[in-house]
């Protein structure tokens, strides 16, 4: 069973001989690649017969089967070599394509793998996304959902302070807290006087203004009074009464 994973699972593997890395070229490319210690190497290809038929490479367009191929060559770092399924001598089906980079050999993904991957590193990203942000969800009955960010306290924290700006004061500012209570104690003087907390007030004396007498009041009544009232015209002596003669 470990085997058929292993083979199933070529794409996360690579191969490398050290003792061929110095000496690669594309004429011998691959017979490196052909090493029985490669796991991307299938035993049962037509490179395999016409090695052992010690044929040329030239033979392989005559056959019908897995064969091998030097794709691509860029001395001395690169190499691509291609699996195929030749049907004819003009006919042929890719199945997999292999780069060797410096001498480590990797298989090259297919679009399909390619497209699963991204779509997989997608969705990783989506979910990792919604797990920290419920993370920083809190929830209680009375104040319902709200959001708990630590690493905002802690950068609010460590930001320099800044002084704000200040304000033109108002008028509460400019007149003080005890000129107002001066104006309303003058206004509703206090009826009792406490000399020390916890013990008994005592009733303040109100000094009341003498009240004038009453003839002078009476006096001031009665000159706006005459003031007021206009002279009166000089009245006529009543006639005098005659003796009636008899």
């Amino acid at each position: 069973m470990s085997a058929v994973d292993f083979r199933d699972n070529l794409l996360g593997i690579s191969w490398v001989d050290s003792g061929w890395v110095p000496i690669l070229n594309p004429g011998n490319v691959l017979d490196y690649f052909s090493e029985r210690s490669n796991p991307f190497y299938d035993r049962t290809c037509n490179n395999e017969v016409v090695k052992m038929q010690r044929l040329t490479l030239e033979h392989l367009n005559q056959m019908v089967g897995v064969e091998y191929i030097l794709l691509h060559a860029q001395e001395p770092i690169l190499y691509i070599i291609r699996k195929q399924q030749r049907q004819s001598a003009t006919q042929v089906i890719p199945l997999a394509d292999y780069y060797i980079i410096a001498g480590v050999v990797y298989q090259a993904p297919d679009l399909g793998t390619v497209i699963s991957s991204r779509a997989l590193s997608a969705v990783h990203g989506i979910q990792s996304a919604f797990d920290e942000a419920m993370s920083y969800c809190r929830y209680h009955p009375s104040k319902g959902y709200w959001w708990h960010f630590k690493d905002q306290e802690e950068r609010e924290k460590a930001k320099p302070k800044t002084k704000k700006k200040e304000e033109p004061s108002s008028l509460f500012q400019r007149h003080r807290v005890d000129t107002l209570l001066l104006d309303l104690r003058s206004k509703f003087p206090p009826t009792f006087y406490q000399p020390k907390p916890g013990e008994k007030p005592i009733p303040v004396e109100v000094k009341k203004e003498p009240e004038p007498p009453t003839e002078v009041v009476k006096q001031e009544e009665r000159e706006p009074a005459t003031k007021s009232s206009a002279p009166a015209p000089p009245s006529k002596p009543p006639p005098e009464k005659r003796a009636r003669l008899q």
